[in-house]
């Protein structure tokens, strides 16, 4: 019994352990250096902004064509500007302008710990008014995969956006933290997620009920496209299906066949484009194209 007890109690400390290290390690900045924007994107700008609650927010604006538009650009957890280097390069040969930002606590921005999309939602803000100023009179869209979709569910977005992307986004905090662990250790990941979840009044001083873009997606105005893999494991397609239908009209929804929880420019960069690229031009294009592109509803994978 004794023996027992013992390897019981060095179970239990394990687990504690490895839950403890684990939640310092997906809320601990994730900071790199970028170095200069690359020589492809012409015109392109480096941007250093601050945000209402004193963090530092870099980033670089590439111009596109009066008229056409521009596209706020927001990387998922643990990635920076990087990520969306490819959609930008896209969009500017479509002529529609967009900004790149590293979010808090990602890349070369400053920030104490990643908090899955609510603090960040003040960077996206910040950078919002920012391309509004730098371009008077355009029309702005945002487009934001993973952490950076549920940023700008969060975000106050005033004034409402003229297009909205949302790719990849975890419903609630606690399926997101259930899947991941479920897809990495089976069913017993499901168990084990509270183990993580109680840590977030003590490292972000926030809990579960304030991590729900399955909430927030309720306020949006904004027309809206929601795409996500119909194989993503991290963000199930239900939850995706979950999340579109707690967002008011406009909505349209991209279920982007065969994808997992992965770059959905990069699994399909032809198709994407293809997609995506016309929905955006009929809402941040000053005068439009004669016939309307697609109606709202769902689109072909």
């Amino acid at each position: 019994m004794n023996r027992l007890t013992l390897a019981l109690a060095t179970l239990t400390l394990g687990v504690a352990a490895a839950s403890l290290l684990a939640g310092e390690l997906l809320t601990r900045p994730a900071r790199q250096a970028i170095g200069p924007p690359p020589d492809d994107l012409a015109g392109v700008e480096p941007v250093q902004l601050p945000d209402p609650l004193g963090q530092r927010i870099s980033g670089w604006f590439v111009p596109g064509h009066p008229g056409e538009g521009a596209v706020l650009l927001l990387h998922g957890v643990r990635s920076n500007r990087l990520q969306m280097l490819d959609r930008a390069r896209w969009l500017q040969r479509e002529g529609l302008a967009s900004l790149l930002i590293d979010l808090p606590s990602h890349g070369e921005s400053t920030g104490e710990r990643i908090t899955f999309g609510r603090r960040e939602a003040a960077a996206a803000d910040a950078a919002l008014t920012w391309l509004r100023a730098r371009l008077p009179g355009e029309r702005i869209g945002a487009l934001g995969v993973s952490l950076g979709g549920a940023t700008l569910t969060f975000a106050e977005r005033q004034p409402e956006l003229d297009a909205l992307v949302l790719e990849s986004v975890y419903p609630t905090i606690v399926d997101a933290v259930q899947d991941r662990l479920t897809t990495r250790l089976g069913p017993a990941g499901r168990w084990l997620a509270p183990l993580l979840l109680v840590q977030l009044p003590l490292r972000l001083d926030m809990n579960a009920d304030q991590l729900r873009p399955l909430d927030a997606v309720g306020h949006i105005r904004a027309p809206l496209l929601i795409a996500s893999g119909t194989e993503d494991r991290s963000t199930r397609w239900a939850e995706t299906e979950q999340l579109f239908a707690m967002a008011p009209e406009p909505k349209t929804l991209w279920a982007v066949r065969g994808a997992g929880h992965v770059d959905l420019h990069a699994f399909r960069p032809t198709v994407y484009e293809a997609t995506l690229g016309p929905w955006l031009h009929a809402r941040l294009r000053k005068t439009p194209p004669a016939q309307g592109q697609e109606a709202a509803g769902k689109m072909p994978a």
